[in-house]
């Protein structure tokens, strides 16, 4: 998912695809563990959306705050 995909989402929404991305990846760490893993690049493509994922959230979340107060 690209920032500007991202960006556009609500934080509900972007809470949501965080929990959906560790549970990907927690899957996908297991099949790696056994030898199941067919496109290992998967693994750096979900941490990184993850990263922006998160970032994104922590600049909405304190967007917020700052226009709260």
């Amino acid at each position: 998912m690209k920032s500007k995909e991202a960006r556009e989402l609500s934080v509900a929404e972007i809470e949501k695809k965080i929990r959906d991305s560790r549970t990907e990846l927690v899957n996908l760490r297991l099949r790696k563990q056994t030898g199941q893993v067919e496109k290992p690049h998967l693994l750096r493509e979900i941490r990184r959306d993850l990263a922006r994922l998160q970032t994104i959230l922590n600049e909405k979340k304190a967007a917020e705050s700052t226009s709260a107060a």
